[in-house]
């Protein structure tokens, strides 16, 4: 009697399954995230949930269509920024490089599978995800991209605060996803609006990298950059809808990047 195989979860295969399931030109989606504080009112692996929940929308929507697996989750990355405050873990820069190199290297032994998108829930992640593209794409052979679903999130081209860090549109994902786990009196606390200004010039000008944290009073209140009062559940499914819509064509374009190297490679 034939079984079938549940869902589009690789670590639900067998060892046996891999090779009938899997092809070269499958893709592989990995979630990363964070454990860091979201100010007094979401968890602190506020970002584990989203990345898992982008993954789990894109691949229900479009794991048929591209062949989408998903590989376990990262739910440490780097977080230093928010390491102020208690319960914040960071991985070094050094740590996180070597996993990536030795994910990569697995990858390329034990599965067929050669493209990889990384479904990245936490900002702070991105510098090292785009180093890190390159490596794994020049070292293994990969065809790799990386999805940033939180920053499409910013479709609001409206609101008066820059939405950074525990805000509207984070805080309205969670009260989609995981309202339970939102702590909607905290909110209240959340009084004093950061400077737009010194959010924009210190975190968001393309033409100056700055370090900085999120307890500073001048970009952030009590952990926040955004605006979490004006969240609603409705408000986060409208985002999580929009991310879903826009994947499918990502993985169009890294699939047609794979065919343009092999045939580059001929």
């Amino acid at each position: 009697m034939k079984r079938d195989v549940p869902g589009r979860l690789i670590g639900d295969l067998t060892f046996l399954d891999v090779s009938k399931c899997l092809r070269a030109s499958s893709i592989l989606c990995m979630p990363i995230g964070s454990i860091e504080q979201h100010g007094p009112h979401l968890p602190l692996n506020t970002d584990v949930v989203l990345a898992e929940e982008y993954t789990r929308r894109i691949v229900a929507r479009w794991g048929e269509s591209f062949d989408l697996w998903q590989l376990p989750t990262l739910a440490i990355g780097l977080a230093r920024e928010h390491d102020w405050a208690a319960g914040t873990l960071s991985l070094s820069i050094q740590t996180m490089t070597a996993f990536m190199r030795d994910l990569g290297r697995e990858i390329r032994r034990s599965l067929p599978a050669r493209n990889v998108a990384i479904i990245n829930g936490h900002g702070g992640n991105r510098g090292i995800l785009e180093a890190m593209a390159q490596e794994l794409r020049a070292d293994f052979g990969l065809n790799i991209c990386v999805l940033h679903p939180t920053t499409w999130a910013e479709l609001n081209a409206k609101a008066e605060v820059p939405e950074v860090h525990g805000g509207k549109n984070e805080t309205s994902m969670m009260l989609a996803v995981v309202p339970n786990l939102v702590r909607r009196d905290e909110i209240t606390q959340l009084r004093s609006s950061p400077d737009n200004d010194a959010v924009q010039n210190t975190i968001l000008d393309q033409g100056v990298t700055w370090p900085w944290m999120t307890n500073e009073k001048q970009i952030a209140d009590l952990g926040v950059i955004g605006d979490a009062q004006a969240a609603s559940a409705e408000f986060g499914l409208y985002l999580l809808k929009q991310i879903e819509d826009m994947a499918g064509p990502i993985f169009k374009q890294l699939l047609d990047r794979q065919h343009l190297a092999r045939g580059q490679n001929k």
